[in-house]
């Protein structure tokens, strides 16, 4: 849209603003606050127990019928006071003499029949319509009201002079109601208004208009009507009501609303505006009686640049549509709107036109509309939505000949794309295009406009855009929501685009690279997706949380996991995924790294507390416990008298006597010693021979010593010899310290041989373990013997 198009626009819809507002002009910021609102409670008086501190107070819609001043004046500080849809018959405004601040007071809608007058300087809306005075209640009091804007009136009668009071304010608007206004016929009456930028007349909505009453505004720049009823025969009447209200020069802006007549008047009342001063000309809920025929207009000069019609209704069924359509076609303006009608073409018009604007919203346009139409060529915007266009195509042929066209809004139809196989035409100058709801597919991106700037293709079925498009350069702006697409798009083909709209879409794995492909990205809303929360959703996430807010619309309320279910409701800011569970390879090589490490530190530990040695103890516990379990019956009841011979250098006594022995006996174990045990007057062999027979088991303590003793030697062989013999496990061999191989005589191979094939104690350095290596000798005595003592003296 040109430059000088927007405020073309912008004028049409705000010029007169004030009458959509009416009734919210005074807007106070603390208002909710310390509002209260009573309205439709059914309440017969105004309650006393509102907070002390109310400001703005509604009480319509219910059944008061009087206003007392101890109703309000514990009020101090109220500012607004809604009473309309009551049924107060009488008003007394000193009720509001304690009430300085009020500024808004609505009393229409009442029964209201007389006012009494109290000096009140605070109000700047004041609305008595729709009541049953007779007269225009004004007091001469109101002439005191220096910041009044809105003033609300009904009479039914006027006199010329009973606006005298508030001649010299400036309002911004007057209502005046004349629903019950009535004259004798062939009456005029006259009503003076010197200073109001809006008059709004409301007339009765079920009677011809018949009212004679000259009225005149000196700087009046809106005027609205309500309830207009014409026919042929009054019309005369309606347009000579006009002729003093339209005579101004600042009158702009003319509103016709519920207005019934015929087509006859209303072309009429058209000819009378066309020369008159007035640029906007708004007609709403118009109703077209009795016939339709041709109708003679002439176009001259206007200075009248829109006219807007918003629903129609026609009650005749037969008639020319030639004759209906041609006088808007051919109007020469700028601005047109007919919308909401059952309007089902459009007329090209004759000549090149003067449209820049054309608003058919909400017709039953086909796809003939403007076809091969060559003479708009200065429309600059085109609305058809809400029509029943359905081939994107013929859509696409219509604007060809639009050189100007630069806003095509087309959306809510029924449009489908993929029909041709031909390349699409479009005008060449169309820079915004509306299809959004219609039922377009993917194709769709091989059918736009080569320049457009801003595009909008939400709600419709697009499931992908394909990566041969049509090169959109231009392209700025693009809506999708509401569609099925499962990714963003990305930039390649739109390399300038810089606002994205793909909210309530099918996203679940957004691109990774999106924000670098898009860096002129400014606005994007992705919200409302499905998003799936796995490990490929991560680079996207830690991407949109490094863009600025104002950049990602709706960040981080409409952004949640949809998927998996344990994530399902959780903001994409909340959802964390490591490195590791991610990364398979990192997973392994971990894993792997944990494992060596775990290993090297269990063997570490291993040595470090000599672990193995500890094991090997257990193990032979074990097993020492296991064989003493099952030692035979028949060994059993051999004639032994010890528990165990302790075969050792004497070298080593000192251990033996220190650590060895003592812990063997306090457990009440019988322990054989050479030195207390052997009998004198035998030989050395026969005493070593009776205490191996006489004893369970036959201890060796080992060492270098051992080796070097020869009776040790002696003593090892007859046990060895016993254990062959007997078809018993009865040697326990300890190694006190160790004993190099190369150490032992080439002549005791049954230490050699013993040492290799039988397992032996080895004797712990540190003390910790000197408990566990007791413990493994003392579990190979586990065993009650019945020991049988010798006839002869043992020597101590």
């Amino acid at each position: 849209m040109t430059k000088d198009s927007e405020p073309i626009v912008k004028s049409s819809r705000f010029v007169c603003l004030t009458i959509i507002i009416v009734g919210t002009i005074i807007q106070f910021s603390d208002e909710s606050e310390f509002a209260v609102d009573k309205s439709k409670r059914g309440l017969i008086h105004v309650p006393n127990d509102l907070p002390l501190n109310t400001k703005v107070l509604d009480m319509s819609q219910n059944y008061i019928t009087e206003l007392r001043v101890s109703d309000v004046s514990f009020l101090s500080e109220l500012k607004v006071l809604r009473l309309s849809h009551n049924r107060i018959q009488l008003l007394d405004l000193s009720v509001f003499k304690f009430n300085q601040d009020l500024e808004y007071l609505d009393l229409s809608h009442n029964q209201l029949q007389k006012i009494s007058c109290y000096p009140i300087v605070s109000f700047r809306h004041l609305d008595l319509s729709f009541n049953d005075f007779k007269a225009l209640p004004i007091c001469k009091e109101f002439g005191n009201l220096s910041q009044l804007n809105f003033l609300g009136l009904s009479a039914m009668r006027l006199q010329r002079l009973d606006l005298l009071p508030v001649a010299h304010l400036h309002l911004s608007y007057i209502l005046l109601d004349l629903r019950n206004y009535y004259v004798k016929e062939n009456e005029t009456e006259s009503l003076q208004i010197l200073n109001a930028k809006t008059l709004h007349l409301v007339f009765h909505p079920n009677s011809l208009f018949s009212i004679q009453v000259s009225i005149s505004v000196n700087t009046l720049g809106c005027l609205q009507l309500t309830n207009i009823k014409l026919n042929d025969d009054n019309c005369q009447v309606f347009i000579h009501f006009l002729s003093e209200l339209t005579r101004g020069p600042t009158l702009l802006n003319f509103t016709l609303t519920h207005m019934e007549t015929t087509w006859k008047c209303l072309v009429r009342v058209f000819q009378y505006l066309w020369p008159k001063p007035v640029e906007y000309l708004n007609i709403y809920n118009l109703t077209i009686i009795e016939s339709i025929r041709k109708e003679y207009f002439t176009y001259s000069k206007t200075t009248l640049k829109a006219l807007k019609i918003e629903h129609i209704t026609n009650q005749v069924f037969l008639y020319s549509q030639t004759a209906l359509y041609t006088v808007f076609s051919e109007m020469n303006i700028m601005m047109l709107t007919i919308s909401d009608t059952p309007f089902i073409h459009m007329l090209c018009p004759h000549a090149p036109s003067t449209f820049k604007f054309l608003n058919f919203t909400q017709n039953v346009f086909t796809d003939s509309i403007f076809e091969k139409c060559s003479t708009l060529i200065k429309l600059e915007t085109l609305i058809l939505r809400k029509n029943g266009l359905k081939d994107l195509f013929k859509v696409g042929l219509m604007t060809k000949d639009m050189p100007s066209l630069e806003m095509l809004d087309v959306s809510w139809n029924s449009l489908e794309s993929g029909r041709h196989e031909e390349n699409c035409t479009w005008g060449e100058s169309i820079v915004v295009l509306n299809l959004s709801s219609n039922i377009l597919t993917d194709s769709v991106f091989r059918c736009l406009p080569p320049r457009i700037k801003v595009l909008d293709l939400h709600s419709n079925k697009i499931k992908s855009i394909p990566k041969q498009v049509i090169e959109l350069e231009a392209l700025q702006e693009l809506n999708v929501a509401f569609n099925s697409l499962t990714d963003l798009p990305g930039c390649g083909s739109f390399s300038r685009l810089s606002v994205l709209i793909i909210d309530h879409n099918s996203v679940s794995h957004p691109s990774a690279d999106f924000f670098q492909s898009c860096q002129k990205m400014r606005s994007i809303n992705a919200g409302n997706n499905p998003f799936h929360c796995t490990c490929d959703l991560r680079e996207f996430v830690k991407n949109i949380g490094q863009v600025s807010s104002e950049v990602v619309e709706g960040w981080p309320d409409s952004y949640k996991c949809d998927y998996p279910d344990s994530y399902r409701g959780t903001p994409l800011k909340d959802f964390h995924l490591s490195d590791l569970s991610c990364n398979i390879t990192l997973l392994i090589v971990t894993i792997g790294a944990t494992m060596l490490v775990l290993a090297v530190t269990v063997t570490s530990l291993c040595i470090y507390l000599d672990l193995p040695w500890y094991l090997r103890m257990v193990c032979q516990w074990t097993q020492t416990r296991r064989r003493a379990r099952n030692v035979p019956l028949e060994e059993l009841q051999r004639n032994l008298q010890f528990h165990a011979f302790i075969s050792y250098s004497g070298h080593d006594s000192f251990w033996v006597k220190t650590e060895l022995l003592p812990n063997l006996e306090k457990e009440g174990m019988q322990i054989c010693l050479h030195e207390r045990n052997f009998v004198p007057g035998k030989s050395i062999v026969e005493n070593i021979i009776n205490c191996i027979e006489k004893s369970y088991k036959s201890i060796f303590v080992l060492s270098p010593n051992f080796v070097q003793s020869e009776w040790c030697h002696y003593e090892l062989y007859f046990a060895h010899h016993n254990l062959f013999h007997e078809g018993s496990n009865n040697l326990i061999l300890i190694l006190l310290e160790p004993i190099p191989p190369n150490s032992i005589p080439n002549k005791y191979h049954k230490l050699r041989a013993l040492m290799t094939q039988r397992t032996y104690l080895e004797w712990p350095k540190e003390k910790s373990k000197h408990g566990l290596f007791l413990a493994n000798i003392r579990a190979a005595f586990h065993i009650k013997l019945t020991l049988v003592a010798e006839n002869n003296d043992v020597k101590s």
